[in-house]
């Protein structure tokens, strides 16, 4: 049976603040908790007006803190942002505190202008030796690391968080080569990268066989009208990040829908929507076999957000029953 989990990037909504967003993410997988999700994910981002995910590992804590079955961890900590040492410090914490609950799913991007880069001391090269800083992350908690001779991470070291690997870029080859599970988009190149991933998959001490974990943008509503709906105020906001620069809190569809735009504007906005899966539960379920059929996915991490948090959550209840 294919399993089904959430990525929530604590997106703010218009005329609210950040750290409302935050506390929505927490009662939020509370709520996913109670309808049998696998998996609650969270984001890293940083100097986005409209993300309040910006540190991981905090928030994965008070979500882990906040439930009791569901397995909550990152999608993902950007490893170039980082020092191994510190992330699987922090690692180390919350599968010490969550035993048998915690993910650790790591990305290869850096800030997205340059001056994020700069505040955070990292720039666009640092993720060219994302498999390196892997190496020695893994190491930290197998106590085998040689970097730093004698360096051990504590309380890290001989745990075991479930570890993934976002496939951005040469991210399956990566995770191909490390032995570990990879998370992938519902994208153009899904297919190729995923047999690309299994064809190198080499087992090791983290996973004994390739897993595949495919990203979607899924909406579940009483008609495929209403259910593509929800999908518009992100999509809407990833077109303005494309044509303004900065991806904005969440609007309500209907004053998106309502506004005039620029044929750049609409071009990016179906591009955003471009992919996504939406419908009622019954065309759901026949897009959802196919995408699993073509990734031979094991598990879908679902991603959608949109304005109202009482229509989330009735799509991701639909979703659920399915």
């Amino acid at each position: 049976m294919t399993r089904y989990s959430i990525l929530d990037r604590s997106l703010v909504r218009a005329g609210q603040d950040p750290a409302r967003a935050l506390r929505d993410t927490v009662s939020f997988a509370q709520q996913a908790e109670e309808l049998g999700y696998h998996r609650f994910w969270v984001s890293e981002h940083h100097s986005v007006p409209g993300v309040a995910g910006s540190a991981p590992t905090v928030l994965a804590a008070a979500v882990s803190a906040a439930t009791s079955r569901i397995r909550v961890g990152t999608g993902g900590v950007m490893l170039p942002n980082h020092r191994a040492l510190v992330v699987a410090e922090q690692f180390g914490v919350l599968e010490s505190l969550y035993p048998g609950r915690v993910d650790m799913g790591l990305g290869r991007s850096v800030g997205f202008t340059g001056g994020i880069r700069r505040a955070l001391g990292h720039g666009l090269a640092d993720a060219d030796d994302f498999g390196e800083r892997l190496e020695e992350l893994l190491g930290f908690f197998t106590g085998k690391q040689q970097t730093y001779p004698g360096v051990h991470a504590i309380p890290a070291e001989g745990l075991r968080p479930e570890v993934f690997v976002l496939a951005m870029g040469a991210g399956a080859d990566i995770a191909a080569a490390h032995g570990l599970p990879m998370v992938i988009g519902n994208g153009a190149r899904m297919a190729e990268a995923v047999a690309r991933y299994r064809a190198g998959f080499r087992p090791g001490e983290w996973a004994a066989r390739p897993y595949v974990m495919v990203a979607a943008n899924v909406a579940v509503g009483e008609t495929a009208a209403a259910a593509a709906y929800l999908q518009v105020p992100e999509a809407w906001a990833t077109a303005v990040s494309r044509t303004r620069g900065a991806f904005p809190p969440l609007s309500p569809a209907a004053e998106i829908l309502a506004a005039q735009m620029s044929e750049r504007e609409r071009g990016y906005l179906e591009e955003a929507r471009a992919g996504q899966i939406h419908g009622t539960a019954g065309e759901v379920a026949l897009a959802l076999e196919d995408l699993v059929e073509r990734s031979g996915a094991d598990e879908v991490l679902v991603t959608m957000n949109t304005y109202d948090l009482d229509e989330r959550l009735d799509s991701y209840t639909r979703l659920a029953r399915l």
